[in-house]
């Protein structure tokens, strides 16, 4: 089996940009094209960053096919219509649902083709396809989903390849995203790992790091590494370059032979970040984790357990209380100000809230135990400020209030950077337009992990 990374800059095609703004990945899109001709799969399994996103779901090619241009980039009449290869999908979906993994065509019928799937099919064809989404759910998920791809290929016996569709950082020198240093250093790190065909360093990359540097690309690769699964790959760099403050990088990946599943190690992994960071939880986070797998065990509110701390049984605050999926958020509610006789039971009490009634997800289950982390925000009360130069990101939480709608954002949050994006994010929790008239508040906060 063979595989491809491939970004998907539309500037790349003649017909959008000049054809010579990125020479380094259109020489390396040519010759994946030519293998790709010499290989005549009967299916391309394209996975895409742009297709529809679901945050516990994956998005499988719904319907028998669609169509897509390049109207957006000033180019409708370069149009594309493939056919979706149903076969494959239903056995991707079914395996994945035995895997304990949601996938498959439910939701948007029939969406347009996305550019992350149309740059690659303007050098590699028209043909039948499949096209895969991302989603929110935890890293370790795309590359089991990689895995059933794999499956499912073998038992139809599908001759096929599997193209990994996305960019590299989008925050290299001169982005009009703003520079970030970890921009760079992502680009680097996954390059010089796949150069080396390291797929377990590949698939354990901190997500922090993702995170900051507003990549497209990683979870595409990950997935694509699930397809390998055990494998021995022969991965080898095409091109990369960063012309316009993105990252571009071409690779090919091809099996050489059959070894053990890298999945148990990847999990044992997991499993042993887990631990780490339990030994070192205190009791702000004990006590929030109690909460939470006491509250989804039994469906009761945990009582205050006896020797804690004379901070949490006789002091009120404000709390917030984070938990992670794998370094993805899995619910996170707090309150700004004291609701409870302490900071014992806000914690209690949020826990629980965060756990089931976050609107952006479903309740934890107890078989999600084992792979979540949490944190515990303390608040001190907030103060109106005049300006947004009162304010720092890695200092404090802002409130912006605007008659009875209100948002608040924690600081140091990963992948806010500066006040204006902090501002930003408060004020579309809040409801607020921007022209509105908003007063600003702060608030400094003791994070307890």
């Amino acid at each position: 089996m063979k595989g491809y990374l491939v970004p998907h800059p539309p500037l790349i095609v003649p017909g959008i940009g000049k054809g010579n703004e990125i020479p380094d990945t259109r020489r390396a899109y040519e010759q994946i094209a030519g293998e790709i001709e010499n290989l005549n799969p009967e299916t391309l399994v394209i996975i895409s960053p742009h297709s529809i996103l679901y945050g516990d779901y994956f998005h499988i090619s719904p319907g028998s096919g669609a169509e897509g241009d390049f109207g957006a980039f000033g180019a409708r009449n370069i149009q594309f219509s493939v056919s979706y290869d149903e076969e494959f999908t239903s056995l991707i979906s079914d395996l994945a649902g035995k895997a304990g993994l949601p996938a498959g065509p439910l939701g948007e019928r029939q969406p347009a083709l996305d550019h992350g799937v149309t740059v690659p099919l303007y050098f590699f064809k028209t043909r039948r396809i499949v096209r895969i989404s991302l989603s929110g759910l935890p890293v370790i998920d795309h590359y089991r989903l990689g895995m059933c791809i794999r499956e499912a290929g073998a038992r139809l016996g599908r001759n096929f390849v599997i193209i990994a569709s996305g960019d590299m950082s989008h925050k290299l020198p001169d982005s009009h995203y703003g520079f970030a240093a970890e921009g760079p250093e992502f680009d680097n790190l996954t390059r010089s790992r796949i150069e080396h065909g390291d797929m377990r360093e590949l698939v354990e990359i901190d997500p922090a790091l993702c995170e900051k540097a507003a990549e497209c690309g990683y979870k595409s690769i990950v997935m694509l590494a699930g397809a390998f699964d055990g494998c021995k790959v022969a991965a080898k760099v095409l091109s990369y370059e960063g012309p316009f403050g993105v990252g571009y990088l071409t690779a090919a990946f091809e099996e050489i032979s059959r070894i053990e599943s890298l999945l148990p190690t990847l999990l044992a992994d997991r499993d042993e970040k887990i631990r780490a960071i339990r030994s070192s939880e205190g009791e702000y986070v004990r006590l929030a984790r109690a909460s939470v797998e006491h509250f989804t065990l039994s469906g009761k509110r945990l009582k205050r357990p006896d020797g804690l701390s004379a901070e949490l049984s006789n002091n009120r605050a404000g709390v917030f209380v984070s938990i992670k999926k794998d370094g993805n958020l899995r619910g996170c509610i707090g309150t700004t100000m004291p609701t409870e006789g302490n900071i014992a039971e806000e914690i209690i009490s949020n826990g629980i809230s965060a756990a089931s009634r976050d609107p952006r997800f479903d309740p934890i289950e107890s078989g999600e135990f084992g792979s979540l982390t949490y944190s515990v925000d303390v608040l001190s009360p907030s103060e109106p400020i005049k300006g947004k130069d009162e304010l720092d990101v890695n200092r404090y939480g802002v409130i912006v209030r605007c008659g009875k709608r209100s948002g608040l954002l924690l600081p140091e949050l990963e992948g806010v950077d500066t006040v204006e994006e902090q501002i930003s994010i408060a004020l579309k929790k809040a409801g607020i337009n921007q022209n509105e008239p908003y007063t600003l508040e702060r608030f400094k906060v003791i994070r307890h992990k």
